[in-house]
């Protein structure tokens, strides 16, 4: 479902189950998609809209964010879960679902209604760019972009993934908008952050569990405390998540260490002297990207801010920020 679509069935089911009227406007500002005007009786209400397919934790920065900076907000979107909808009200952010549900406090008026179910979304084609397979596809462009050009055969050696998949994903970006035709033999990535952060949930659901190797901790306690003393071979592993995110801003005290690996298991456990744990505090995961530049023992710097993005926590959302307005913001 695209983002017109999102806000005019959200209008529409508004008025019909709740008698309020909108009338719905793209916004000249670039960091938002428009603003809206809501009419009840003798009264309007204006907000700055932000169109989501679905609000996620990671996501939430930003909108509170823009919401003190720029005044009355509105997130609407396709669904919203119930602790993001209540940490919304929190920060007296209003809400809009396409069902109609809705959560506004403004000049006096208040609406709440949390009474229809969640509309059955409508899969766009184009998701078949965000399976397992695809997700490996959409990281190496977003490291590399200027790749969207190469040859299909050379993109399917350079991923390691089946000719046929790459096919499905260029044809999945276009769909989508995040694949554009500058002349007719180029093409361009846009919408690029959009395109990450879809990235990042997917990866999170799909991709990195297939990824995991194992959960382990060190077979001496102590050594957790000494994590950045660990020789971890170059070329074959690196860090990612919160040590990651340490080592590059020296702002996060790690309470969980994350590897990319191409080291065996039996390699992992002899020569980092771990021990198998489901409780674990350490967790490790296959490598599945072309190695950058610029680091030798830590991941691409999108994947920590995507690992610090899903852990929800303070601490690492705001080491991921950090990473983000000084590396990445930029590129994207």
């Amino acid at each position: 479902m695209r983002e017109y679509e999102i806000v005019h069935i959200a209008l529409e089911n508004l008025q019909k189950n709740v008698g309020i009227t909108g009338n719905w406007a793209e916004h000249g500002l670039k960091e938002l998609d428009g603003n809206m005007e809501l009419t009840l009786e003798n009264t309007t209400l204006k907000f700055n809209v932000e169109i989501k397919q679905e609000l996620r934790n990671h996501q939430m920065p930003k909108i509170i964010e823009q919401a003190k900076r720029l005044g009355p907000m509105m997130v609407v979107a396709n669904r919203i879960f119930p602790k993001i909808k209540e940490e919304l009200r929190q920060h007296e952010i209003a809400y809009l679902e396409t069902n109609g549900n809705i959560w506004l406090r403004q000049k006096g008026t208040f609406i709440w209604v949390d009474t229809q179910k969640p509309l059955q979304e409508i899969k766009d084609k184009g998701n078949r760019a965000f399976t397992k397979t695809g997700l490996k596809v959409l990281f190496h462009f977003l490291l590399h972009e200027n790749d969207v050009n190469l040859p299909y055969r050379e993109l399917a050696n350079i991923t390691e993934v089946g000719l046929g998949n790459i096919n499905y994903v260029i044809t999945g970006l276009k769909e989508l908008g995040f694949l554009i035709k500058l002349n007719k033999d180029e093409y361009r990535l846009t919408n690029k952050k959009e395109l990450l952060d879809r990235w990042i949930t997917a990866y999170d659901e799909k991709l990195k569990p297939a990824l995991q190797t194992g959960t382990f901790r060190f077979l001496r306690e102590d050594d957790f405390n000494n994590w950045k003393n660990l020789p971890i071979t170059v070329g074959k592993t690196w860090w990612g998540g919160e040590p990651a995110g340490d080592l590059i801003t020296n702002y996060l005290r790690p309470a969980e260490l994350t590897l990319y690996t191409t080291e065996t298991r039996n390699e992992l456990i002899k020569n980092y002297r771990l021990i198998p744990d489901e409780k674990g505090n350490i967790k490790i995961f296959k490598k599945f990207w072309e190695p950058e530049e610029g680091y030798d023992n830590v991941a691409p710097l999108l994947l920590v801010y995507a690992d610090l993005i899903n852990t929800n926590d303070r601490r690492c959302t705001e080491t991921a920020q950090k990473i983000y307005d000084e590396f990445l913001q930029n590129k994207l």
